[in-house]
């Protein structure tokens, strides 16, 4: 078996449940910045709930109206939503890189995207230009008393957690040199308090080329390094996300190679010169986090990864749980992003993959088939066993179409709850705040925007994590559409203006 299988009919149902149109509105370009407190709410803010949701994404698809190519082009805008005693606060900012800055006052697109938005001016203008623009896009995260704004393929950008505003790019205490990368997926480890053992972030960076070089980052609480440590892997390495557990991190090895001739040529975007081999295998690769033994690699069948659900050591073995494709997602020659046929675009479903490290083999089953993505959990249960799964869903439970749903998982029971904003609402990542006084795996709440195509605005949802189905508990409705995003966090600090006793 050279593929993982589909353990079901890929086609889309009869009934589409949800209007392109519609789905197309919520990619409209957000240039405007705002700061508000946020009184149209439906139900209540739960009082317990106390501080600081960031997201970040991609603010603008156009630059000047030049459309881009691909939303993953587009430049990075923050979203904070503040919390403190049952009210909130709303605020975004642009990411002022140095690329968003020079094309803001060029009016016109200066830089290549990596996912295919080109120069105007056709190859010519576009040939040999290998300056890529640090859209800084892709994630947030506040550690060590910073707020970084992330993206893969450089140095993160250091901004203020109160007002948004960015202070510049951040080389982590000399760590990285101008241009590093330092990837968008960090992991924190939760550590054990029982055993005196703290929390601390994990990140990696990649250089890849006939071979690749995966370098590891842990960070403790305070933001200082404790460590970093490397290892060398055949091939090339198009590896988005990471997992971890208590002695490894892992990163599936996809299956698919790199041809640079169209990119240097000016024709492509480096994106889309990745191509998919279904008749290779996937690298699962297991890094010992003691930075001195040597790594492992287990075959598994073909198949694409850009984000895992959790990883965990269990009797002798390791588990993890990721979102697969079974191919590479990709637009085809032309298309733009607004184009695109959900029926003819592989689906995400979460597949278990069960490493036995002494026999140097993977047994892997399907846990959920309906198409899906963003996964979320408890921040506890990072690298270790696990009972609760949330992720965004399609609202049909087979074929594919856009993230509409969320679908939580009992990993124990097998049951399942099902909320759906279908067929006028569009979801985003979940983020899992745990109840402070939570004794409960799924005791806290689920956090999530969603873009309202009947108000052409978007929403913030709150829900309780234990009752999915009911619905929200609180719809905050912002006063503007934030286009759709990708990744998000949240602290317990209060960044928000002061509130009147």
């Amino acid at each position: 078996m050279q593929t993982l299988p589909s353990p079901h009919n890929a086609n889309v149902t009869s009934g589409l449940s949800f209007d392109m149109d519609d789905w197309r509105s919520g990619y409209r370009s957000q240039p405007e910045e705002f700061a508000y407190w946020l009184d149209d709410v439906e139900g209540e803010i739960p009082t317990a709930l106390e501080g600081t949701l960031f997201r970040n994404g991609p603010g603008l698809l156009d630059i000047h109206g030049h459309t881009l190519k691909h939303p993953f082009d587009g430049d990075g805008m923050i979203n904070s939503i503040a919390f403190k005693n049952g009210q909130a606060y709303y605020h975004n900012r642009f990411v002022h890189t140095e690329g968003y800055v020079a094309e803001q006052e060029a009016q016109k697109p200066l830089y290549r995207g990596v996912f295919g938005t080109q120069k105007p001016g056709g190859w010519f203008a576009n040939v040999f230009d290998l300056k890529l623009k640090n859209i800084a896009n892709t994630h947030v995260i506040y550690w060590g008393g910073k707020l970084l704004a992330l993206w893969e393929a450089a140095e993160p950008h250091r901004l203020d957690p109160k007002t948004l505003e960015t202070i510049g790019l951040d080389d982590l205490e000399g760590l990285l040199k101008p241009g590093d990368a330092f990837a968008a997926h960090p992991k924190i480890d939760p550590g054990d308090p029982a055993q005196g053992q703290a929390p601390r972030l994990v990140n990696f960076s990649i250089k890849t080329g006939l071979s690749s070089t995966i370098r590891i980052h842990e960070f403790a609480p305070s933001g200082d390094r404790i460590k970093s440590y490397q290892q060398n892997i055949p091939g090339f390495a198009f590896m988005h996300d990471c997992m971890i557990t208590p002695n490894y991190v892992i990163f599936f090895q996809n299956p698919v190679s790199f041809n640079p001739f169209p990119f240097l040529l000016g024709l492509k975007g480096a994106g889309e010169c990745i191509e998919f081999n279904p008749k290779a295998k996937t690298n699962i690769i297991l890094m010992p986090r003691d930075g001195e033994s040597t790594l492992q690699s287990i075959e598994a069948p073909a198949g694409f990864v850009f984000h895992h659900v959790n990883a965990f050591e269990q009797d002798g073995k390791v588990f993890v749980d990721s979102v697969v494709y079974e191919d590479f997602p990709s637009l085809d020659e032309g298309m733009t992003f607004e184009d695109v046929d959900f029926s003819k675009v592989p689906a995400g479903q979460v597949w278990r993959f069960e490493l036995d490290l002494a026999a140097n083999t993977c047994d892997y089953s399907c846990l959920i088939s309906r198409s899906c993505e963003f996964p979320a959990l408890h921040p506890d249960r990072v690298g270790r066993p696990y009972r609760y799964l949330y992720i965004g869903a399609a609202h049909t439970s087979t074929g594919n179409a856009p993230l509409q749903a969320l679908l939580k998982r009992d990993l124990a029971t097998g049951a399942e709850q099902l909320w759906s904003e279908a067929p006028r609402g569009f979801m985003s990542e979940p983020v899992f705040v745990p109840h402070p006084d939570s004794q409960a795996e799924d005791d806290g709440w689920l956090l999530t925007l969603i873009y309202n195509a009947a108000r052409r605005c978007s929403d913030l949802i709150i829900l309780d994590a234990q009752d999915i189905s009911r619905g929200p508990i609180a719809r905050l409705k912002l006063k503007h559409h934030v286009p759709y995003g990708l990744h998000g966090s949240f602290v317990a600090e209060y960044f928000g203006p002061a509130i009147a006793a």
